[in-house]
């Protein structure tokens, strides 16, 4: 389990913004764009995108990692760990780049990591019904996914889907070294648990993607 001794001593954990994006040249500008107005530290990594994403991201001076092939979201994300490891953060946040994700949950996510000592944290558009609910048939998978977590693991994540999730730096080092690309979310959870991490959702609202 991860030691919070340290963390706890300072006001703020060092946090880092990680959007994975693929083709996303319709809304990268304004997704950074919030996140830079509300002074988060972020990376892009561009996902060997075929569009002008990369091009955008140089233009406006972006923080971003240019990854020359497309190696899917959970290569994205794996190199985004990498990048916040290297960079001495406490905790990262996958923050997707099609503008579905709200920056305003954000700090209330660091808050709930400090103050309860969690090792990974799940924004749930599900926990309070609150926002874009996902298409009818998403939700079907994701009644899948909920399911097979609660057999594997007897925990119910309401939001095994999500992409707004925070973790803290243990996690963070086991998700450099070793991360799935298949269905990267709802398996994370399950290996987060299973090894005896500490994982809680809270209530957020998502938009539907931006373009």
């Amino acid at each position: 389990m991860a030691s919070w001794e340290f963390l706890m001593e300072s006001e703020n954990l060092k946090t880092l913004v990680v959007v994975p994006a693929y083709n996303e040249s319709a809304n990268i500008e304004a997704v950074v764009g919030r996140l830079i107005d509300a002074g988060y530290d972020y990376i892009v990594v561009n996902d060997g995108s075929s569009d002008t994403t990369a091009d955008i991201c140089r233009a406006r001076g972006f923080n971003f990692l240019d990854l020359k092939e497309n190696l899917g979201i959970g290569g994205a994300i794996q190199a985004g760990h990498k990048y916040a490891l290297a960079n001495g953060y406490d905790v990262d946040v996958q923050f997707d780049g099609d503008g579905q994700h709200d920056a305003k949950f954000l700090e209330k996510m660091a808050d709930i990591m400090e103050e309860e000592q969690v090792n990974m944290l799940i924004g749930s558009r599900f926990l309070e019904g609150e926002g874009f609910q996902s298409t009818g048939m998403r939700r079907i998978g994701i009644r899948f996914f909920t399911w097979l977590i609660r057999v594997l693991t007897g925990t119910t994540i309401t939001d095994p889907t999500s992409g707004m999730r925070m973790v803290d730096k243990e996690v963070m080092h086991m998700f450099a070294n070793d991360y799935p690309k298949d269905y990267p979310e709802p398996e994370t959870a399950v290996t987060v648990l299973k090894r005896g991490y500490r994982v809680k959702e809270i209530p957020v609202e998502m938009k539907a993607r931006a373009a």
